[in-house]
C-alpha cells in the first residue's frame, strides 16, 4: 500500500515538473517576443549624438513602437565622450499596460551599437556592450586621439589595425568605415551617415523610406543630411547584400605611421640654385640608405630657419660619416632623422611663426566649417617661463637676466598668470608676427648656444659609441626622442634625456643595446620618470 502511494506521488511529482517547464517555456517564448529593441550610442561632442538618439525614438514612435532615450555624459577625454542609450517597445493595443525601460545599457544585453569613432568603438567592447551572439557594430574608422594619445612622450597612439580586429570578434557583425569622410564630403555630420549605416543594416524593423521620413520631420539641414544617410546606406550594404567590409579594413587598418619613404623616390628639381646645391650635396656626401631622411631635413631646416642652416646640418652628417667610415646605413639614417628634429627645436620663435601661418588660419577655419563672411576669433593660451624669454634674447642678455636680482624677480612675476592672445585680432596678430620674425637672430639667441652644445655633445657620443659597438651607437641616436616640445615638457624630456646620456658615460662599452632601448621606452612611458628610475634600479644603474 506504500509503495503504491509512493508511486502516485511520484507521479503527481513528475506531472508538476513537466507542466513547470511547459510554463517556463511558454514564459520563455512570451518574455523573447516582448524584449525591446536595445540600441547603445556612443559619440563626442559636437557629432550630433544627441540628434541620432532623436532620431531613433521618433522613428519608433511615429511607427507602433513606444520609446525611451537617456544620455550619461563622459568626462572630456576628446571633447567629451557621451553614451545614448534607447529602448524601443512594440506597442501590443490587446496590453493596456505601459513597459518599463531601461535608463542603461547593460553588458551582453545591446542589440545595435553605434560608434562614432574607432576608440568608442573599442570601449563599448571593454565595457561587453558588444557580444558576438547578439550585438550589431556599426562604427566609423576615423580616428579623434585621446589626451593620453597626444601627451605620450612617445608614440601612444593605438594600433587601428589591432582595434579593428578585436571589434570583429567581439561583434556578431561588424559594419565600418570612415563616415568622417562620408559626412565631410556630403556637408553634414557624422549622426546622420551613422543612421544611415543604421537603416543599411537592416537589424531594425523599418523600411529606409520611414529613416528618411525621420530625418525631414526634424526640419533642420534636410538635404545634407539626406545627402549623408544614402552614403551611409549605401556604405552599410544596400539590400543587406553584404554583412561585413574586408576590403575596407585592409585600407582602413593601414600601418599608422605609413610607409617610410623609398630612398629612390624622385625629388623635384628645386628652382633656387642653393637648394639645389644643398640635394647635390645629400646624394654626393650620403649613402642612399640615408637619402630620403637627409632630403625631408633639408626641406624642414630650409622651412624652419634658411638654406645655410640646412647646410649646417648636412656639414653636420657628412662629418659624423668621416670620423665612422665603416658606419652602417641604420646608424647614419637614424642621425639624419632625429638631427634635423633637434636642429628644429621648438622656441617662442618657431611657436608664433607656426601660429601666424595662413595655412593655419585656413586650416581652422575648415575645422570648424565657417562661412567665407563669418568672422573667427582664434585665442592663444601663451604662458611662457622666465626661461623661454630668456633664451629667446640675445645669448650675453639672456644669460644676465637668468641670475637672479630685482629686474629677473620682476619678468617673474609677470609670467606667472600667462595670458591670452587672439591671433585674429590685428594687435595679437603683429605681437605675434614680430616675434616671428626674429628667426634671423635665432643663431645669436642663448636657446641656439644651448641647443648646439648639446647636439654637437649627442653626435660625439654617437661617435664613441659606435666605434664599440654600431648597435649601440644607433640606440644613442634614437635617445633624442625624448628631446621634444616647449616649457615644461621639454624640460622634463631634456631631464630624462641627461639622466640616459649619464648612463652612456659611466657604463660605456659594456651597455647593452637592448638595455639603452628599454631604458628610452621606460623615459618614453612616464614624464615624470617613475618607470625610467625602476628600470635604473632594475638593471643596477641608478
Amino acid at each position: 500500500m506504500r509503495q503504491s502511494a509512493g508511486c502516485s506521488a511520484a507521479k503527481r511529482a513528475a506531472a508538476n515538473v513537466t507542466l513547470f517547464e511547459r510554463a517556463f517555456r511558454l514564459l520563455g517564448k512570451t518574455m523573447n517576443k516582448a524584449q525591446p529593441i536595445k540600441i547603445a550610442i556612443l559619440a563626442m561632442g559636437g557629432e550630433g549624438g544627441g540628434v541620432l538618439a532623436d532620431w531613433v525614438v521618433d522613428l519608433g514612435e511615429h511607427n507602433g513602437y513606444y520609446a525611451q532615450t537617456t544620455s550619461v555624459p563622459g568626462v572630456a577625454q576628446r571633447t567629451g565622450a557621451t553614451i545614448y542609450y534607447v529602448e524601443l517597445f512594440a506597442r501590443d493595443e490587446t496590453e493596456p499596460r505601459t513597459p518599463i525601460l531601461a535608463l542603461m545599457p547593460l553588458p551582453g544585453d545591446v542589440d545595435v551599437v553605434l560608434a562614432s569613432e574607432l576608440m568608442e568603438a573599442g570601449r563599448a567592447v571593454q565595457r561587453g556592450l558588444v557580444t558576438p551572439e547578439r550585438t550589431t557594430l556599426v562604427a566609423s574608422t576615423h580616428r579623434v586621439y585621446s589626451i593620453a594619445e597626444k601627451t605620450a612622450m612617445g608614440d601612444g597612439r593605438v594600433d587601428d589595425g589591432a582595434l579593428i580586429a578585436h571589434a570583429g570578434q567581439a561583434a556578431k557583425r561588424f559594419v565600418r568605415f570612415d563616415m568622417a569622410q562620408a559626412a565631410e564630403a556630403s556637408g553634414s555630420v557624422i549622426s546622420a551617415v551613422l543612421f544611415g549605416a543604421l537603416a543599411g543594416t537592416g537589424v531594425l524593423p523599418f523600411s529606409r523610406r520611414q529613416f528618411e521620413e525621420t530625418i525631414e520631420r526634424g526640419g533642420v539641414g534636410v538635404k545634407p543630411s539626406l545627402r549623408a544617410f544614402d552614403l551611409g546606406h549605401a556604405r552599410a550594404g544596400a539590400d543587406n547584400a553584404a554583412a561585413d567590409f574586408d576590403a575596407d579594413s585592409d585600407a582602413d587598418a593601414a600601418p599608422q605611421g605609413g610607409a617610410q619613404p623609398s630612398g629612390q623616390q624622385a625629388v623635384p628639381a628645386p628652382r633656387d640654385p642653393a637648394v639645389a646645391r644643398l640635394l647635390q650635396r645629400v646624394r654626393a656626401e650620403l649613402p642612399a640608405e640615408a637619402h630620403s631622411f637627409a632630403i625631408e631635413g633639408v626641406r624642414r631646416l630650409i622651412d624652419y630657419q634658411d638654406p645655410e642652416y640646412a647646410g649646417l646640418y648636412l656639414d653636420r652628417l657628412a662629418n659624423l660619416r668621416r670620423m665612422l667610415p665603416d658606419a652602417q646605413g641604420a646608424l647614419l639614417r637614424e642621425t639624419a632623422r632625429h638631427l634635423a628634429l633637434w636642429m628644429s627645436y621648438e622656441d617662442t620663435i618657431r611657436v608664433a611663426d607656426l601660429k601666424t601661418r595662413a595655412s593655419r588660419f585656413e586650416r581652422v577655419r575648415g575645422e570648424v566649417r565657417a562661412q567665407p563672411d563669418q568672422v573667427l576669433a582664434i585665442n592663444e593660451f601663451m604662458h611662457p617661463r622666465i626661461e623661454e624669454i630668456c633664451e629667446t634674447l640675445p645669448a650675453g642678455i639672456g644669460r644676465w637676466l637668468a641670475k637672479p636680482h630685482a629686474i629677473h624677480r620682476l619678468v617673474k612675476r609677470h609670467t606667472k598668470a600667462g595670458r591670452v592672445v587672439r591671433t585674429s585680432s590685428l594687435r595679437g596678430y603683429l605681437m605675434l608676427y614680430a616675434l616671428a620674425r626674429l628667426r634671423g637672430m635665432r643663431r645669436r639667441t642663448l636657446r641656439y648656444e644651448l641647443e648646439s652644445a648639446r647636439i654637437e655633445a649627442w653626435l660625439q657620443q654617437i661617435v664613441q659609441s659606435a666605434q664599440h659597438n654600431p648597435a649601440l651607437g644607433v640606440e644613442v641616436a634614437q635617445c633624442q626622442r625624448l628631446v621634444k616640445g616647449y616649457s615644461d615638457t621639454h624640460a622634463r624630456g631634456l631631464a630624462n634625456y641627461q639622466t640616459l646620456m649619464g648612463v652612456v658615460g659611466r657604463a660605456g662599452a659594456r651597455l647593452a643595446p637592448a638595455t639603452l632601448c628599454e631604458l628610452r621606452d621606460a623615459a618614453l612611458a612616464d614624464e615624470h620618470g617613475h618607470k625610467l628610475r625602476a628600470a635604473l634600479a632594475r638593471h643596477a644603474l641608478a
